[in-house]
């Protein structure tokens, strides 16, 4: 199939374009006058928060809004040509041939029954009409070229026998069968370990210089934008509201709403104390309640009435800058060099005495050697070896590691969906690592709590909201009456910060965030003393993540909660633990004090872990690791130290010691322990991995 003639021009050229679903009951619109530009070889970032329209352009892009989407405004342009204008036939030819997308969920994009080599080949074939043997070798070209191993074997598999990582790297290679002038990623990272992610996010910048491809990155994560994209187009409720270099946007913001998102994630200099996050007030408007003249208007710390809501509001030129262009009335008068309003500062909370202790717990499954038919011989799968550690009153105890590492196994033990195959879990001095849930009482049972990451999946659809956190009281044998719970519903939805009208609401009249704040009234519904929160704002936009973790932080102040944060994500983290404790396959890799775990020594694990978590800050210099090789099987670990087969300073410790021995912990300075081989001299060799620019 031909490609479309060279061009001269932007490769996609999105010019005052408006998009409209339509219901029987009335339009909506999308997508609203919104631009952006795309020039050849050039990676061009769309953030803002769930809803904001930025995979709405993705799918206008690729002419697939479905039956009831349509333009009513603008042009989407492709090298000078307007796709609206093209036959079927053109657009069968253009999409992935010339113009590949990368969804967020890879085994959407992969054929489960069909082998890898086969999924690839066709790209070529059907596009370009080019011989299975042609293909083949294309294919084998790709794979090598998004660094999978053993190219061969990855071709004969199917995707059931890759990881997520891997997956993931198939769909890019399949994106790049046919060299396509513009590559869109929707999310492409979002299901991915921060190791995995950091080496897919190297991948695509290397191959997109390779290839010479155009980009549209499609993210929520400003850290990730600022390290793959040459510019950024800053999304709002349907409009653009900022764009402009990267440069121009971080350091030189011109849009409220673009100061608002940085001022709600957590970079280095955040502290939940000293600097707590500020989240954005208010909440994200539905797209047929959108306020008139500025949508961010209700949120805004500079709205003025009569100005900002009367009629619509164009984007306008930043003078001096590199094509920076701002949706903003006020823009000129504001002193965007003012100090930022930080939240209102906290008193450092003094952790109390040992809640939890956990002694030489580990926690092994025997599973059949062939899942497929069972029976024959038996696997150990060691999904936590040998944890220890003590967690105190009002301390936020951080668990990390990448899927896999073991992290949510320990938590189903501690919550008793699990027990324990040796080792000990001492709630108060009692043992309870033996004990199911259906075996515990009432008081062990409210006393430890999880709050989940997934805050759709938890909540019934068919209850209200009030009733729901009734049911969890009655459960606890909280007040003795009818009326007595209802009145303590209504204060744990004051202590969410939710409206006491939400108790009628029912879940799908719900936000994310709103689900999520739900589910944290349930779990302290009967004063938990231990909470698990299990990644609980990972599925949550940024803005949202700010208000949830400041709120998971003030109930701990006033009821006293021991925390138990798991997280793959370093930044938050960082912000909000006290002590951060660092597992890679069902090992305790390090253990110690926030300041402890983010400063050198490291153990190497850790190292590669601050590497991999992407920083929205223009001045933040980074050590450059990518972790070799994906996380080994727990059903075959890796003889001696489980981190061996990734490991960069493994040629510093002589004689085959980390092939053949499992290391010792060592403990070093008030608490810190490290799980590794190296020696103290290696150790204190090592550098921050994280530096200001000027340093």
């Amino acid at each position: 199939m031909n490609k479309l003639a060279e061009h001269n021009g932007p490769t996609l050229e999105i010019e005052k374009l408006s998009f409209s679903f339509f219901t029987r009951l009335r339009e909506i619109p999308a997508v609203m006058d919104f631009s952006v530009a795309v020039q050849p070889g050039e990676a061009v970032g769309l953030v803002g928060e769930s809803g904001c329209g930025k995979s709405t352009v993705a799918l206008g892009v690729m002419q697939d809004l479905g039956k009831n989407g349509r333009i009513v405004g603008g042009s989407i342009k492709f090298k000078g040509r307007d796709l609206a204008e093209m036959s079927a036939e053109e657009l069968r030819d253009v999409r992935g041939n010339e113009i590949a997308m990368i969804y967020q969920e890879p085994m959407a994009s992969l054929n489960p029954a069909m082998k890898i080599g086969r999924q690839l080949m066709e790209v070529p074939m059907i596009h370009e009409g080019v011989s299975e043997q042609e293909a083949r070798s294309r294919a084998l070209e790709v794979v090598t070229d998004v660094r999978l191993p053993d190219p061969e074997r990855m071709l004969n598999s199917y995707p059931h026998q890759l990881s997520g990582g891997q997956q993931q790297r198939i769909v890019i290679a399949m994106a790049l069968m046919s060299k396509p002038a513009l590559l869109i990623l929707d999310e492409p990272t979002t299901a991915l370990d921060v190791t995995v992610e950091a080496a897919v996010v190297e991948l695509v910048r290397d191959l997109g210089k390779k290839y010479g491809t155009s980009m549209l990155f499609i993210s929520h994560n400003l850290g990730l934008i600022l390290e793959t994209c040459d510019r950024v187009c800053v999304m709002y409720s349907g409009e653009a509201v900022e764009r402009g270099s990267i440069a121009d946007v971080f350091d030189d913001m011109q849009h409220p709403y673009t100061q608002a998102l940085f001022r709600s994630i957590p970079l280095p200099s955040a502290d939940k104390n000293a600097h707590p996050l500020v989240a954005i007030p208010g909440n994200f408007p539905l797209p047929h309640e959108r306020p008139p003249g500025c949508n961010f208007g209700p949120r805004c710390d500079y709205f003025e009435a009569g100005r900002c809501d009367s009629g619509q509001i164009p984007m306008a030129d930043v003078a001096g800058n590199d094509r920076h262009a701002t949706r903003c009335v006020k823009f000129q008068e504001i002193d965007w060099n003012a100090p930022i309003e930080i939240g209102e500062q906290k008193e450092k909370t003094e952790p109390g005495k040992v809640v939890l202790k956990i002694e030489n717990l580990k926690k092994y499954y025997e599973v059949a050697a062939n899942a497929l038919f069972g029976g024959g011989a038996k696997k150990v799968v060691k999904a936590n070896e040998t944890l220890s550690f003590e967690a105190r009153e009002s301390e936020t105890l951080a668990i990390v590691g990448e899927s896999g590492c073991g992290k949510s196994t320990f938590a189903k033990v501690l919550m008793g969906l699990e027990t324990a195959t040796e080792g000990q879990i001492l709630l108060d001095g009692q043992n309870i690592e033996q004990t199911a849930i259906e075996a515990r009482d009432t008081r062990t049972i409210s006393d430890v709590q999880m709050v989940f990451q997934n805050p759709f999946d938890t909540l019934n659809p068919s209850m209200t909201v009030g009733r729901q956190i009734i049911r969890a009281l009655e459960i606890f044998d909280v007040g003795t009456s009818d009326q007595e719970r209802q009145q303590r519903m209504l204060e744990l939805l004051d202590l969410v910060n939710l409206p006491r009208a939400f108790a009628e609401r029912m879940p799908r009249q719900l936000s994310g965030g709103q689900k999520q704040r739900v589910g944290i009234a349930r779990a302290f519904s009967g004063g938990a003393r231990i909470v698990v929160a299990d990644e609980p704002v990972s599925a949550l936009d940024v803005s949202v993540q700010a208000a949830v973790t400041d709120l998971l932080m003030e109930i701990q102040r006033k009821e006293k909660t021991t925390l138990l944060f798991i997280s793959h994500d370093l930044s938050i983290v960082r912000y909000l633990s006290d002590r951060v404790m660092v597992m890679y396959l069902g090992h305790v890799v390090e253990l110690g004090s926030t300041d402890q775990v983010f400063a050198p020594p490291y153990h190497p694990y850790t190292e590669a872990l601050h590497s991999a978590v992407p920083i929205a800050d223009t001045s933040i210099v980074k050590e450059h690791i990518v972790l070799e090789g994906d996380i080994p099987s727990a059903m075959d670990p890796p003889s001696g130290c489980p981190f061996q087969t990734r490991c960069r300073w493994k040629n510093e410790v002589p004689g085959g010691l980390c092939d053949s021995e499992v290391p010792p912990v060592r403990q070093r300075e008030a608490g810190h322990q490290i799980k590794c081989h190296l020696s103290d001299e290696v150790l204190q060799r090592m550098s921050p991995v994280i530096k200001m620019a000027a340093e």
